[in-house]
């Protein structure tokens, strides 16, 4: 890898046109005053790194359940998926991924499998950390059939900045497990519903990579895990 990579990231083609009116601004702002001008600079750098959309290394075995987001993992706990998406009304484990504003936003699938359901729902914008989020806030829910005919929900939910869901897939789309399948706009959350019987392999408070970090392995046999934190 080179140096540049390090630094320079490609930019998802939804950020393009935000990035250039957020360029627009800062001429005019410089017509205003350089030190407004310089402002909207780093106002148009914040916006292209917002949508920033790096080349992850996705793990491969099968089983592995990955983070469809960039974050930390805010709450963990028993709920019932979404009804629209017309999954049994058991609860399973929700594990929730909370994007700040300075998160990489493109989402990414967790398994391999058919996309069963699509169902966007509009509702409230509370902060995307608290727990009445996933049930009160616009939100847009993805199911996913694994080869093995179990289920996992992923939800985009949006937060108290966010104004725009965007899903890429819909209903019979095959996906690759860290394939890109959304975004949302500027700071919110992803759930992902953990099929029955199945144990997190993560903690509230730890980092997660989008297309890289392991939330569960469905072919373990390992309970949940402890922390210590430094």
């Amino acid at each position: 890898m080179r140096m540049r990579d390090t630094f320079i990231k490609p930019m998802h083609p939804e950020g393009r046109r935000f990035v250039a009116i957020f360029a627009v601004v800062t001429l005019v702002l410089f017509l205003i005053s350089d030190v407004l001008g310089w402002i909207g600079v780093g106002l148009t750098v914040w916006c292209y790194y917002f949508f920033r959309d790096p080349v992850r290394v996705t793990p491969q075995r099968e089983g592995l359940i990955i983070s469809p987001a960039d974050g930390i993992v805010s709450l963990i706990e028993p709920a019932v998926p979404p009804v629209e998406l017309g999954l049994p009304d058991t609860p399973l484990t929700r594990v929730s991924v909370f994007m700040s504003v300075f998160n990489c936003h493109v989402n990414r699938a967790p398994v391999a499998g058919r996309v069963t359901a699509v169902a966007y729902r509009p509702g409230k914008f509370f902060n995307a950390s608290l727990d009445k989020a996933s049930s009160d806030n616009e939100r847009n829910s993805v199911a996913i059939e694994m080869a093995d005919g179990r289920q996992i929900a992923v939800v985009q939910i949006a937060g108290l900045v966010a104004r725009r869901i965007v899903c890429f897939v819909g209903t019979g789309r095959h996906l690759a497990a860290g394939e890109r399948f959304g975004l949302i706009r500027f700071g919110s959350r992803l759930d992902v519903y953990l099929p029955e019987g199945t144990a997190p392999l993560v903690s509230v408070g730890q980092t997660m990579i989008a297309g890289e970090s392991i939330i569960a392995d469905l072919a373990s046999t390992e309970g949940g895990r402890g922390i210590r934190a430094d």
